[in-house]
């Protein structure tokens, strides 16, 4: 990102935050609904998102059809919406329209109670951080991890917020010290750890086949739950009409089989969920190996894959 368009996004979310906040919510989601479903729509929408769907429902990028990628692009406006206006709204009320079925809050509580810590692994679909909101409602604050973003400022924008919600912020690079060890301390104290768990950024994750092809995808928290001795469990954000949405709780994850074994597992739980809410999966990015550019392979070429 060059500093002239990394000076224009921190500018635009100062906007954003600053204007949406202040809006009426009708209005706002109104004006992002219509933004979503024109981006959605013009040219056939992001192709990067419609091969990744194509991956989804089992077809080609030329058969995905328009109504479904017009849908995601108009979900991902949503998560946008709220991200601006959470940080002026009542918890207790943001919190109480996102649901979880009492079968999955009480396998939560459970793990929770036994007192070894748990990690919370999920992808990023519908709105990650109002399913922080409600854990912090719940459960009190947990730790996760931030990708360091350029410019600096904008970075620290993204920090500041999801703290004011409640969340712990780690930063995964450039901190003091690496995540790992902190996120571990937290779960070794008996505390909660939720990591965003299908994009291996850094292109140093386990490999996995994910809808049939094969990607890498962070190998951290089965590290931690290994490590450590932690649940592991698998959960899913997805939205319902507006400004309702749920959340569901997998079970354990068995993690006796090792790192690359248990992000296996993730992938494939991760695999169910998208697939029956594929319109709030938000990847707009190249996630599988057949997408990834020479510079993507390079990087991994670099690392000697590692894992």
């Amino acid at each position: 990102m060059t500093d002239v368009a990394a000076l224009a996004a921190d500018l635009g979310y100062r906007a954003g935050w600053a204007a949406v906040r202040r809006a009426p919510e009708r209005a706002a989601r109104a004006v992002f609904d219509r933004a979503g479903e024109f981006a959605g729509r013009r040219h056939g929408g992001p192709e990067q998102l419609r091969r990744n769907l194509a991956r989804v429902i089992g077809t080609d990028p030329a058969n995905v059809p328009d109504d479904l990628v017009a849908d995601a692009v108009r979900s991902y406006a949503r998560y946008w919406c709220e991200a601006f206006r959470l940080p002026t709204q009542d918890r207790a009320t943001a919190a109480s329209t996102a649901t979880l079925p009492d079968p999955d809050h009480a396998r939560l509580d459970a793990a929770v109670a036994r007192g070894k810590g748990v990690v919370l692994a999920l992808p990023h679909t519908g709105n990650w951080d109002m399913a922080g909101v409600w854990l912090v409602h719940h459960y009190g604050k947990f730790a996760t991890v931030a990708e360091r973003l350029k410019p600096e400022s904008l970075f620290t924008q993204f920090v500041e917020y999801r703290e004011s919600l409640g969340f712990e912020i780690f930063p995964l690079s450039g901190g003091e010290q690496p995540p790992f060890g902190l996120l571990a301390d937290r779960l070794r104290a008996g505390g909660i750890v939720c990591l965003l768990g299908e994009r291996d950024i850094a292109r140093q994750g386990a490999p996995v086949t994910f809808f049939g092809e094969r990607t890498r995808m962070p190998a951290g928290s089965a590290r931690l739950a290994i490590e450590t001795g932690a649940a592991l469990i698998p959960v899913h954000h997805w939205f319902e009409e507006a400004p309702y949405s749920a959340m569901s709780c997998g079970e354990e994850i068995d993690v006796s089989g090792g790192v690359e074994a248990t992000t296996q597992a993730l992938a494939d739980a991760f695999a169910v969920n998208i697939a029956a809410h594929p319109a709030d999966w938000h990847m707009l990015q190249p996630l599988w190996e057949a997408d990834w550019t020479d510079k993507q392979k390079a990087r991994l070429a670099d690392t000697g894959g590692a894992t």
